[in-house]
């Protein structure tokens, strides 16, 4: 039984003023962390960024806009070539603005990662293993 998922693909990373440049990202998916999925941006080797997804938040934003956080994904567009838009909100600036990165991303690419991710873990198996960090707790007390 596998235990965990793991892609790379090319995205595109909008910067204002130049517009889309393409980048690596790797999403890695692993059952003893069931909720979430690891992305890891790189350009020319060097890590760019890396995030903790949350995976039924990636899904529900293939088919609509989800987020208020600093992750906000919705779709983009229609048919074979339709994409994820992913916003991602950092650190506050001197100045008082927030930092923003927006990447593009195949849908069906993101689609197809998440159904091998379902066949480790299916959705509404998850399970949290929150009687052993309380065991762990009371323990130390």
């Amino acid at each position: 039984m596998n235990t965990s998922a793991h892609t790379s693909m090319v995205v595109q990373l909008h910067t204002p003023g130049t517009g889309r440049c393409p980048v690596f990202v790797h999403l890695g998916y692993d059952a003893a962390d069931p909720f979430a999925v690891t992305a890891v941006f790189a350009h020319d080797g060097r890590v760019l960024a890396r995030w903790r997804l949350d995976r039924e938040m990636l899904a529900a934003g293939l088919a609509g806009p989800v987020g208020v956080g600093d992750v906000r994904l919705r779709p983009v567009g229609t048919g074979a070539g339709h994409e994820l838009r992913m916003e991602f909100l950092g650190d506050t600036r001197p100045d008082g603005g927030r930092q923003r990165a927006v990447v593009y991303a195949w849908a069906p690419a993101v689609a197809g990662f998440l159904r091998e991710t379902h066949a480790v873990v299916p959705p509404g198996c998850e399970r949290a293993p929150v009687d052993d960090l309380l065991a762990d707790i009371l323990a130390a007390g």
